[in-house]
């Protein structure tokens, strides 16, 4: 499938609630991401720490269309596709 931006936008808006949760560990990172579609739109949520004492951190921020597309791209098999 095609993700064009109306394509993208369809599958945002037929998608809300959709949540997912990943996680990436490495040796000096633990990164937990949560995907939320809500309103049309992508949120991300990662929170983890790195190997310093004092640097966990917890931030959440709408995607920017690129990082829509490649969330998009990547787990479309997962989403609500029908109709398109």
């Amino acid at each position: 499938m095609r993700l064009t931006a109306a394509v993208r936008q369809q599958l945002l808006d037929q998608n809300d609630g959709f949540e997912l949760q990943t996680s990436n560990v490495q040796k000096n990172l633990t990164e937990y991401r949560t995907y939320r579609i809500s309103g049309g739109q992508l949120y991300i949520r990662s929170s983890g720490k790195t190997s310093w004492a004092d640097s966990r951190f917890d931030n959440e921020y709408a995607a920017t269309p690129e990082q829509t597309h490649r969330f998009l791209y990547e787990y479309q098999g997962r989403l609500n596709t029908e109709g398109l």
